[in-house]
């Protein structure tokens, strides 16, 4: 029935879902714990137990007297968010019919699209070096991922973005390159990859609603909302298509060229995170996955037999914040948006001392938080830090200032004082006219804090940082009062393992043959990251997802 079977999981340990969810059991406690239906676990899992969760599960039997519709297609799309859109609408161009199996009644498209080679990077002078950046992707995962992934990336990706672009442009929605030059010698590379929809103030239009009237305009591309996936359909060992579930009961959707799972990773599951990713969940308070991001995707396509990463991790941004008397950990889910967490300013943990570089991606700092009191740190800035996070000259979607080409950032300087006030009326930025002060509201030994930001700013007088080599542009003092502090942890975006695919995004099993008929993108597919997000390859998730989502349906078309 292409289900995993005992004897095909038990020779690579990690790398199979039955040994994933024995292996998670057996660290967790789970044994003889009972699986659930697929259709059972798309329930909100963010208050499930992870001592009594099954995360793998079993693929449903439907028997055929069960299933109510029958439809024919060539192209099956499941999930109509990010990557299933950016297909759905290059199916529809090609004039292949194609259905979109949908679990809500409209999905989520993610902006900050990464791409290389775009028109708009080529007007503005910017190149790349291939083999420097498939290098420095490599160092990221420490090899852990293939290459040949980021190559097509890579390869492909401008023609993806130049055609968004005419698209968004026939709607009056101006899409900006975020362009920005290094200015100074840094400790990570930026690759000014990104580009960004400017869409109006009046929420009239965004991705979801331009990319689905798209597709829908082709006459070709047909949308099933509220019917989520509850197995990939597979007949000898080759993918078919897919039973969905409508109000009216099962769907069968056979899919003649083939079937796209773009469902977003398991970010919502936060019991099948907690078996898989232990390490994530002690280290994040707030998540922001997309709802319906439960592991339906990954699932099925195991299920029928593909395989999955070896190691398990997401993509985690330093910029939640909890409450001064509180830690971090996904059991408080406390966390509240804190935007300038990812400026590097000092931080110190619950002792007051500093324990690492500020400057880095931004979820070095979290992991580097595991093996602190609370498993968070502590923000500390000062009344003139506008004019240092201007000088910290951040890139991607951390910046605060317009880009050298006018590219607006994501949220300004002076909309983030607005957040801060906020979070100070709220009680979680806390403010005080000495050190000693702030270090008695969050927490932290006066003394000890005092003379951590002594030292902070003798770096700063110095240009120098000899206890852990943040860059001068990236070091700033606290001297002007009133002081500003918080505690500071993370905030979970989506998981990034996932079902392992070659480069025509094609689900592949244990042994690396390819499930024929089975194609995955976005959060779903593997062998893209492992343990860091490369956030200073800005969109580069983004920009994967719908790079590979168009290119499965330009393939099979010309079938």
């Amino acid at each position: 029935m292409g289900y995993a079977t005992e004897s095909t999981v038990s020779r690579r340990g990690f790398l199979t879902a039955a040994a994933l969810a024995g292996s998670a059991a057996a660290a967790l406690g789970l044994t003889g714990c009972a699986p659930k239906l697929a259709s059972e676990e798309t329930q909100d899992s963010a208050g499930a137990d992870a001592s009594s969760y099954d995360w793998f599960g079993s693929a449903p039997e439907i028997a055929e007297e069960d299933i109510v519709e029958t439809i024919d297609t060539e192209f099956l799309v499941i999930g109509a968010g990010t990557g299933g859109l950016f297909a759905a609408c290059a199916a529809g161009e090609e004039g292949m019919d194609t259905v979109v199996l949908e679990k809500y009644n409209g999905g989520v498209v993610r902006d900050d699209v990464g791409g290389i080679d775009s028109r708009l990077q080529k007007e503005g002078g910017y190149t790349f070096d291939e083999q420097s950046f498939l290098l420095d992707m490599n160092r990221y995962a420490a090899g852990q991922i293939d290459l040949s992934l980021h190559k097509a990336w890579f390869e492909k990706s401008g023609e993806t973005i130049d055609w968004y672009e005419q698209v968004l442009a026939d709607r009056n929605v101006v899409l900006w390159h975020e362009g920005a030059e290094e200015k100074h010698e840094t400790n990570y590379k930026h690759w000014p990859t990104g580009h960004s929809p400017a869409w109006p103030q009046d929420g009239s239009v965004n991705g979801f609603t331009v990319l689905s009237e798209y597709a829908q305009n082709t006459g070709h591309v047909e949308f099933r909302y509220n019917t989520p996936m509850v197995k990939l359909a597979v007949e000898d060992g080759k993918v078919t298509g897919a039973i969905g579930k409508s109000d009216a009961g099962y769907v069968k959707v056979n899919a003649r060229k083939g079937t796209l799972v773009a469902t977003g990773g398991y970010g919502a599951n936060v019991a099948m995170l907690q078996a898989l990713q232990p390490h994530t969940t002690s280290i994040y308070a707030q998540n922001s996955a997309q709802p319906g991001c439960d592991g339906d995707g990954i699932k099925a396509c195991l299920w029928a037999g593909a395989t999955f990463d070896e190691t398990h991790s997401s993509m985690l941004f330093d910029r939640s914040c909890i409450a001064p008397d509180e830690e971090g950990g996904a059991d408080n889910a406390a966390g509240v948006m804190f935007w300038m967490g990812s400026q590097p300013w000092l931080k110190v943990n619950l002792n007051g001392e500093r324990f690492c570089n500020e400057s880095g991606t931004y979820d070095f700092i979290l992991h580097a938080d595991s093996h602190q009191p609370g498993n968070i740190h502590i923000s500390i800035w000062d009344s003139d830090w506008m004019t240092y996070a201007e000088q910290f000259d951040m890139h991607g979607c951390s910046r605060l200032f317009p880009f050298d080409n006018g590219a607006a950032p994501n949220i300004t300087a002076e909309a983030v004082a607005g957040m801060n006030a906020e979070l100070i009326e709220k009680g979680y930025i806390q403010q005080a006219d000495t050190i000693e002060e702030l270090a008695e509201k969050l927490g932290v030994p006066p003394e000890t804090l005092r003379a951590t930001v002594e030292r902070n700013n003798e770096n700063y007088d110095n240009q120098s940082d000899p206890d852990f080599g943040k860059e001068p542009f990236r070091l700033s003092p606290v001297r002007k009062a009133p002081f500003y502090g918080v505690r500071n942890t993370g905030k979970l975006l989506c998981t990034m393992d996932g079902v392992r695919i070659n480069a025509k995004a094609q689900a592949l099993r244990e042994d690396g043959s390819v499930i024929e008929g089975l194609y995955v993108t976005g959060n779903d597919s593997g062998g893209y990251y492992s343990m860091t997000y490369p956030n200073l390859v800005t969109g580069s998730a983004c920009g994967r997802t719908v790079t590979f989502g168009r290119m499965v349906a330009k393939n099979l078309a010309s079938l």
